[in-house]
């Protein structure tokens, strides 16, 4: 287990963020600048982020493990955006912001005087990081609802069993895979304001949606989609190019076997004792194995049914052959902490009542490293001492 940190440097550090942000794209866009030294204040209204309400689960301090996951290293501030007195406040926090970051669907914040035309004129300097559902056109009255992204952004047509229905990937990934661009859109509007002559910056406005990044995550079978007339469908675990590339059945649970090359296979059925495979017209090299996938399966599980999964895994592993069991998630942290990864760190709640376990950022630049320096605060937890002048260390 990593060890959570009270120092306050980072590659971002001095980087002032005003985050108006909810539930998870936003919220995961801004720990990941927070994680390395960036000042996030979370701007939340009296009822807070959608996701404290969001339980179970709950910790043992009865707070929701989905706003943890993703609110660490913040400061909370409650702030009525409709007041006179909140929309001061905003001005303050926004002159001497760097970046703004949010969600709501458009045109909220031209109707609350903090869109990116109405921010310029009190921050000219200012990045501005737009994150919607489908954009600010037409898409604009549409909810940006992960799970609807996932529907009608072709996801959960190929995800699922292939004699089943449309599935569901089991965590909301689109909202992960936006706010990942929304921390890359930030990054590179803080180079080119790096690289531009102070006198003729004149601030930035990054867009990011969730289906344009769901559509662009789709990679290969998007691509096959665009360029072959493919319309593709599901396969159950099974991979439309690769094979064997799938799970196939031990003799005791589920066993994964992701060979990507013709030495690979060629390693695996000599493990297997069948090396007459590799010489098999319909499995002699990776276009024959995948229009043949479901003979070749039949004949891998003949030989598979006879052992156990970490007798499979041990084996194959050992020689170069990519195997592994499917693990619940808290096996795959046991196995992550195996690998000697430290994937959780343990971060203390101030005056040392409680703590929260939480994934390690997955960025690893030694010297650099991401810190652990605030537990996910309580809704307002900030409010009466919130500013960019006061350090996080003193918080």
């Amino acid at each position: 287990m990593a060890t959570a940190s009270a120092h306050q440097g980072g590659i971002l550090s001095g980087l002032r963020v005003l985050d108006f942000s909810r539930v998870l794209a936003g919220p995961y866009a801004t720990m990941t600048l927070a994680d390395f030294g960036a000042d996030v204040i979370k701007v939340e209204s009296d009822s807070g982020d959608d996701t404290r309400a969001w339980l179970p689960p709950a910790d043992e301090q009865g707070v929701s493990t989905y706003f943890s996951s993703v609110n660490r290293n913040k400061r909370s501030v409650v702030i009525d955006l409709r007041s006179e007195e909140g929309r001061a406040h905003v001005t303050e926090l926004l002159a001497m912001a760097d970046v703004v970051i949010e969600n709501f669907r458009p045109g909220v914040m031209t109707k609350l005087g903090f869109d990116f035309e109405q921010a310029k004129k009190i921050n000219p300097g200012i990045i501005y990081c737009s994150i919607t559902g489908f954009g600010s056109g037409k898409g604009a009255s549409l909810a940006g609802y992960d799970l609807l992204v996932q529907a009608v952004g072709g996801l959960m047509s190929i995800t699922g069993p292939q004699d089943g229905g449309p599935t569901k990937v089991g965590v909301a990934l689109v909202d992960i895979l936006t706010g990942m661009n929304a921390v890359q859109g930030i990054l590179l509007a803080l180079k080119a304001r790096d690289d531009a002559p102070a006198e003729s910056w004149s601030g930035q406005l990054v867009e990011v949606d969730l289906l344009t990044s769901l559509l662009s995550a789709l990679t290969n079978q998007a691509g096959a989609a665009l360029n072959a007339g493919v319309t593709p469908q599901r396969l159950g675990n099974a991979h439309p190019s690769i094979a064997p590339y799938e799970l196939f059945d031990a003799e005791d649970r589920p066993l994964l076997i992701a060979v990507g090359n013709d030495r690979q296979f060629q390693t695996l059925v000599s493990l297997l004792g069948r090396e007459e495979l590799s010489t098999d017209h319909r499995f002699a090299d990776n276009p024959s194995r995948a229009t043949h996938r479901i003979e070749l399966r039949k004949e891998l599980e003949k030989v598979l049914v006879t052992e156990p999964g970490s007798h499979w895994v041990a084996l194959l592993s050992g020689e170069g052959v990519p195997a592994g069991l499917v693990n619940t998630i808290p096996e795959a942290f046991d196995f992550a902490n195996d690998l000697g990864l430290k994937a959780v760190v343990d971060i203390a709640y101030p005056q040392g009542s409680h703590s929260t376990k939480q994934v390690t950022n997955p960025i690893h630049i030694p010297g650099r490293e991401a810190t652990y320096r605030l537990a996910p605060p309580a809704l307002g937890e900030h409010s009466e001492k919130v500013g960019w002048l006061s350090s996080i260390d003193t918080q």
